[in-house]
This record gives C-alpha cells, sequence and structure tokens, in this order.
C-alpha cells in the first residue's frame, strides 16, 4: 500500500468532522486574538509603571482586564479542546463501525488467511493511534497558517524590521520539520507493522500455550518473545531519536529567531529609534508567533503515526468484499428443498474446491454429506451459510435463488452447529440464546434438556446464570458441543445444518443427543457433515463428495451395495479400527470415520471459527 493511499484514506475522514474542527480552530483563533490583546495591555502597563512612572492606579482598568482575558482564554482553550476530542471521537465511532462493517461482508472463509491478533490490533490501538492526528495536527495546521499571521500584522504595525525577521525566519521550522519528517514517516511504517506481527505473535503463543507446555517448548517460546521484544524496542528508540532530534531543531531555530529580535530591538532601544512600548509589546509576541510552528512541528509525530496506523486499515477496506445490496428483501419461499446447480468454487482463484457440484435434497429431509479430505464438503456448508458465492452455476432454496439481497433473512432460517462451536465470555443462558435473544428462559432450559446439557449446568455454582471465559473456558469440549446443540435447537429454523455435533461426546450422551438430533430433524430440511458411520447411516439420503463433486447418493444400504467409495471408506476405517481393537465388531464399525481429515474450506472454517 502506498503512502498517498494512506494519506487519501486520512483526509477522506475529514468531512465527518468539518463542523468541530472548524470550531475547534476557531475557538483556537479568538484564543490568539486574546492573547494579542493581553500582550498588549501588559506593555501598556510595564510602560507606564516602569517607564512614566505613573502609580497603579494610571492603569487600574488595565489590571482588572487582564485576569479576565487569562480566564476568557482558559474557557476557549477548554472548548476547543472539546471539539478536537469530539472530532477525534466521532473518526474513532466511525471507522471502527466501517472495519467492522467490511470484516462482517468479507466472512470468515476470506479472513481465514489474516491473524486474528493484528485484526484486533488494528481495531484497537491502530484506529486509538488516530485520535491526535484529528484533535492535534489537524487543528494545529489551520492555526498555523492563520494565527501568526495575524500577529505578523500587528508586528508590523508595529515595527516594520522585527515583522521582516519574523517573515524569512519562520519557513525554516516547517522546511526541517518536512525533512526530518519523511525519514519518521518510514520508520512509523515500519514500527506498525513490527507490533502488527509481535500481536500475531503474541495470539498464537497465548492460544498454544497447553500444547508449548506438553512439548516442554515454553522456554525457547519465551526466547524467541524475547528476541521478538528486544527488536520491537530498538525500533521504537529509533522512532523517538527521530523525534526528538526533530524536536532540537525545531526549538533551535525558534528560539534563535526570538533571540534575534531580542537583540535588534535592544539596539534599536539604545538607539532611540523605537519606543519602550513597541519592542515590549513586540517582544512580548515573538514568542507566540513561534509557537503554532512549534506545536505544529510535534503534533507532526501524530501525523506520522497515523499514516502508519492507517496503512493496514487500508489495506483491509481494499479488501475484496461482496457488495452490500442496496434493499435486503425477505426470504419468500415456501417449501427448504435445498438445489445445486452446476456449482464451481475456487479459493483464491486458484484452489479448486467445487468442481460442478449438482445435487437435490427434499425438503424435510434428513441428509448426510460424506467423503474424503479435499472433496469440499465444508465448502457447500460454506455455500449454504453465505460466507462465499459460487463463481459458477447457483444455489436455490424452495425455488428461490440465494444471493446477498435475501442473505440476511435466510439466515433467519437457518440452524447451525459446527464441529468446534465458539462461546462467548458471559452466562451459560446468554451463550444459549445467542440465535433468540427473546427466547425465555424455559425454553432455554428446555433446548438445554433436548441437548443432554441440562445435567451438568445445574451441577454449576451459579447454574444457567454461571459465567464461562472466551471460547468457553472452564467447560470441556463435550459440554460446549452440548450447548451449541442447545443453542441450535433453540433457534427452531426450518433448515438445520450441523458439522458432526457428537464428536465430543461419550457414547450414552451421543446416543441422547442424537435422539435429540432426530427430534430437531423432523419436519426440517437437514444437512450434516458426517464423519463416522454412526451418523451417516441414520439419514434419509447420503451424498457422497469427491474431488469436488458429488459422485455417489443413496442410503447406507445401497451405497454399501454399490461398492463404490462410500463403501471403500466404510471398509477401510473398519477394518482399520478392528485391527486395532482386535476385531472390535459392530460398534467400532459403527463409528469408523469417512472422512481422513480437512479440505481447505473446513481448515478455513476452523480458523474462523
Amino acid at each position: 500500500m502506498t503512502t498517498m493511499d494512506t494519506k487519501s484514506f486520512l483526509n477522506g475522514q475529514k468531512p465527518l468532522v468539518k463542523k468541530p474542527l472548524a470550531r475547534a480552530v476557531g475557538l483556537g483563533l479568538a484564543g490568539g486574538f486574546i492573547l494579542i490583546l493581553q500582550a498588549w495591555i501588559l506593555a501598556r502597563i510595564a510602560t507606564a509603571v516602569i517607564i512614566d512612572d505613573k502609580g497603579l492606579s494610571a492603569v487600574f482598568t488595565e489590571l482588572m482586564v487582564f485576569p479576565l482575558l487569562l480566564l476568557v482564554r482558559a474557557g476557549l482553550a477548554y472548548l476547543s479542546e472539546r471539539a478536537s476530542f469530539e472530532a477525534a471521537a466521532i473518526v474513532k465511532q466511525h471507522l471502527r463501525l466501517e472495519l467492522m462493517s467490511h470484516l462482517a461482508r468479507l466472512g470468515p472463509v476470506r479472513l481465514a488467511g489474516d491473524s486474528a491478533g493484528d485484526l484486533v490490533n488494528m481495531l484497537t490501538d491502530g484506529i486509538e493511534a488516530l485520535e491526535n492526528y484529528y484533535s492535534r495536527f489537524l487543528p494545529a495546521m489551520s492555526l498555523t497558517a492563520l494565527l501568526p499571521l495575524a500577529i505578523l500584522v500587528v508586528t508590523l504595525a508595529n515595527d516594520w524590521l522585527s515583522a521582516l525577521v519574523m517573515l524569512f525566519t519562520a519557513p525554516l521550522i516547517p522546511v526541517f520539520m518536512i525533512i526530518i519528517g519523511k525519514g519518521t514517516e518510514k520508520l512509523n511504517q515500519r514500527q506498525w507493522r513490527k507490533l502488527a506481527r509481535l500481536s500475531k505473535h503474541f495470539l498464537d503463543t497465548i492460544q498454544g500455550l497447553t500444547t508449548l507446555k506438553l512439548f516442554n517448548a515454553a522456554r525457547r517460546e519465551a526466547a524467541i518473545i524475547e528476541h521478538v521484544s528486544e527488536d520491537y524496542r530498538k525500533s521504537t528508540m529509533q522512532v523517538l531519536r527521530v523525534a526528538f532530534l526533530s524536536s532540537l531543531v525545531l526549538e533551535f531555530f525558534a528560539a534563535f529567531s526570538i533571540a534575534l529580535i531580542a537583540i535588534i530591538i535592544g539596539f534599536r532601544l539604545l538607539s532611540g529609534d523605537m519606543t519602550f512600548f513597541h519592542g515590549f509589546f513586540v517582544l512580548l509576541l515573538a514568542p507566540d508567533f513561534y509557537l503554532p510552528l512549534r506545536q505544529m512541528g510535534t503534533h507532526y509525530h501524530a501525523r506520522m503515526e497515523a499514516v502508519g496506523a492507517a496503512e493496514r486499515m487500508v489495506e483491509v477496506l481494499e479488501m475484496e468484499a461482496p457488495d452490500a445490496p442496496r434493499t435486503q428483501r425477505e426470504f419468500a419461499a415456501k417449501t427448504y428443498d435445498i438445489c445445486f446447480r452446476d456449482v464451481r468454487y475456487s479459493y483464491d482463484g486458484e484452489r479448486q474446491a467445487l468442481a460442478g457440484v449438482s445435487l437435490h435434497i427434499a425438503s424435510g429431509k434428513r441428509v448426510a454429506l460424506v467423503g474424503p479430505s479435499g472433496s469440499g464438503k465444508s465448502t457447500i456448508f460454506n455455500m449454504l451459510l453465505g460466507f462465499i458465492e459460487p463463481d459458477e452455476g447457483h444455489v436455490s432454496i424452495g425455488g428461490e435463488m440465494l444471493g446477498p439481497e435475501n442473505l440476511a433473512s435466510w439466515r433467519e432460517k437457518l440452524s447451525y452447529a459446527p464441529q468446534n462451536p465458539t462461546l462467548f465470555k458471559g452466562t451459560i443462558l446468554d451463550n444459549i440464546r445467542l440465535g433468540r435473544p427473546d427466547a425465555s428462559r424455559q425454553d432455554a432450559v428446555q433446548a438445554a434438556r433436548q441437548a443432554e446439557a441440562h445435567r451438568f449446568i445445574i451441577d454449576l455454582p451459579q447454574g444457567y446464570d454461571s459465567e464461562i471465559g472466551e471460547k468457553g473456558a472452564g467447560l470441556s469440549g463435550g459440554q460446549i458441543q452440548r450447548l451449541a446443540i442447545a443453542r441450535a435447537i433453540l433457534r427452531d429454523a426450518p433448515v438445520v445444518l450441523l458439522d458432526e455435533p457428537t464428536a465430543s461426546l461419550d457414547l450414552e450422551s451421543e446416543r441422547l443427543v442424537q435422539q435429540a438430533i432426530e427430534r430437531l430433524a423432523e419436519g426440517r430440511t437437514s444437512l450434516m457433515i458426517a464423519h463416522r458411520l454412526s451418523t451417516a447411516r441414520t439419514a434419509d439420503l447420503i451424498l457422497v463428495a469427491d474431488r469436488g463433486r458429488i459422485v455417489e447418493h443413496g442410503d447406507h444400504d445401497q451405497l454399501m451395495a454399490k461398492g463404490g467409495l462410500y463403501a471403500s471408506l466404510a471398509g477401510h476405517y473398519a477394518n482399520g479400527a478392528n485391527g486395532d481393537n482386535g476385531g472390535g465388531g459392530a460398534d467400532t464399525d459403527a463409528n469408523a470415520s469417512v472422512d481422513a481429515g480437512d479440505d481447505v474450506g473446513e481448515k478455513q472454517m476452523e480458523n474462523a471459527q
């Protein structure tokens, strides 16, 4: 991503905060005019008391007005800060909403290759890094163009020579600021990329801490983190070194210019070419003439930091996502038979997952989808869930084409239980009611009973009100799976998609949950990715996928009689299981796996979960 694109992105947010920024600049400019008035009053007081040898009574009015102006100026500064903060808050809120909406449109499949740590860092620290750009840099840039000009005009009316010095020395500050800033910009962009990699590494380490401990690799990983952190520290110090150098140069030129003006005024006062009032007045204005320029230099680093942080945001927003439909329409199909017509799909335009899938699932039927690794089972699921769209062909439900304009309504007709479900931090009850937040407690308890989750829930200290950690921390894999099934049961949707929901259960729980699933699937269209023959053999219809196509279909007995791929998979795993278990018989055969692993789409679904 080029820097110009990033700058355009930052400038594109300005219209959102045009009013609060204009208010902040206006208030800051008003404070600057009051500052000029304060300098004029102070010069009058000093001239009257020191030069004209008058008493304080002669400047009583000025002495009364001066502290009032201090209070007014402080109030304007406060209101200006409030307006600047409001502008930054509006931008941050807008960008978080825009980025989250874009990530939602991209979906879990398109984001499977992106690190969650990187995305979280972008949505948190990255957006926070933009605050000073909108609340400090932009107002300072406007004030730098206006306030010094006003002071220059006033100085010119009092001392043309000092105004000439200001006119020639002022450009030196922004020129050197830009020269040094070019190097700072590259350092900041590199710094943000390192921070993103560090976030990825930390998240991966924390998520895999159990595995690292078991393989005695924790110390080695700690050494790697120490090395990465040290590298990040060094790069941070490089950025700070340049920042301090920039501040030193800006302060030097400002101090040199003020000193030059002071020397000129001093010699002119000694020669009698200038009155004390005008000389003192101009000398008071000189630091405030260079102050906005110095502040601009300080806040210029906020701009560099914002450019570095925005680089990743631009990359995410430029990821191609399905366009949000202008209008949404209700999914109007009365029946829920599922039809794929010559559907083709490739991941990244290269890895073909579906090579002309055609299938038909009658409404109200229970269907199992089986096949070897890479056969496209999860890609079919992703397409039904609306995460991806066909490259060719089409998908229809009850005769109605499935597309972006009716996707939201279609998802209301779905219940879904993945193989690796995600539970969120909160209560057990809230997690069960995820798909139906308005469901009563009684309905949620009934769903848990059907999923065989009620017994372990009531054994928890606070039952259904017990808090669980992220991803179900504190629960076993089987308990998490049963809560996911309860969630799907409570959803009570006409179409049910299940990815081997009994995989993590013991035999007794599996039998009971299987009965619950059969009750759930009764009268509904259900499609289940089956990894066990015990699941597949009870289906009304079994679809066998291989290399992106449906190569066989029928019930268990029919497919076994054909002696095709299904029979080969069943026989292979049954024989392997029998060999391992000394001829374990029917139970072993019933639980033999019909899938050797996950295909590309399944891996992406797992990462998305």
